[in-house]
């Protein structure tokens, strides 16, 4: 038989599979779209069958490479088990995105918690807007993405809770007009949140500093520009304290995000691990 079914062709077609896509696959691997692409038709003359055809302006698998792709599965976790067993690791990265609303409290344990749930896994981690996360998740660049607000997606799933407290300068009075608002630029959760919370009890706000980063919201509270709603499992920022004389916000949900294609036990391990630090809820991992 003079065709051979290359490896790492098979690894960029499996990619293509779970990433949802050639662009996707090969931000993945860290290869051009015309690599990827030409791995496939390697493929193709390889077998003589046509794998991928063009669906409008998408591609699709046809029969014959859903057929090979169930056959590249089975190669390839043969060849890496093969690997292993030399002990020659394959070490898989697991790619994690977050706010940082709270993500000085919840990564370290979530760190901690992966080091031993997965240790065949290195897990890397990226602090960002959520519009950004999730421009990654679906680019195939972040694997996991922590994000506050719920959401019925079938990719998302509910962790828990974070409780919102609101802080200011140690000097700052309440006006007797709008109440200044210090918050992160627009779209954001506690933005709206805060500005809902106050709305809701009748209570005229104003946005009085903008920031886009957490450092620039604490620092612009601690200057007294005004009050800051933050989620900080109770850790008060330097420079801020608690305050007492505005409504009790509503907690914000908290949901963990995974991109197509990627393994349910990873991320099963994940949603675990914030659920028994966020409120002990139910433990089940995701199927």
């Amino acid at each position: 038989m003079d065709q051979i079914l290359d490896i790492v062709p098979l690894r960029s077609f499996v990619a293509v599979a779970d990433r949802g896509g050639f662009q996707r696959a090969a931000t993945y691997l860290h290869l051009s779209q015309a690599a990827v692409s030409q791995h496939t038709r390697r493929l193709e003359a390889a077998t003589g069958r046509q794998l991928v055809a063009r669906d409008g302006r998408r591609s699709r698998f046809t029969a014959d490479g859903e057929q090979l792709l169930g056959y590249a599965r089975r190669i390839l976790a043969l060849h890496d088990e093969a690997l292993c067993s030399f002990g020659l690791d394959r070490e898989e990265t697991l790619a994690i995105g977050s706010t940082e609303h709270a993500a000085a409290q919840l990564l370290p344990h979530l760190s901690s918690t992966l080091a031993d749930l997965l240790p065949d896994h290195r897990v890397r981690y990226r602090l960002d807007r959520g519009t950004a996360l999730h421009e990654a998740l679906a680019t195939g660049t972040l694997d996991l993405a922590l994000l506050p607000g719920a959401s019925d997606d079938p990719r998302a799933t509910p962790v828990g809770e974070l409780e919102l407290v609101w802080y200011s300068a140690p000097e700052w009075v309440r006006p007797a007009g709008p109440v200044p608002l210090v918050a992160f630029d627009s779209p954001c959760a506690l933005r709206t949140s805060a500005l809902e919370t106050l709305a809701g009890q009748g209570i005229p706000a104003e946005i009085g500093a903008e920031a886009n980063q957490l450092a620039g919201v604490h620092a612009a509270a601690a200057a007294g520009l005004g009050v800051a709603l933050l989620a900080t499992f109770g850790q008060t920022p330097q420079g801020l304290v608690a305050r007492d004389d505005l409504p009790v916000p509503v907690p914000l949900p908290l949901t963990v995000w995974r991109r197509q294609g990627l393994d349910p036990v990873v991320s099963g391990h994940t949603v675990k691990s914030l659920r028994q630090l966020l409120d002990g809820g139910p433990v089940e991992s995701e199927a």
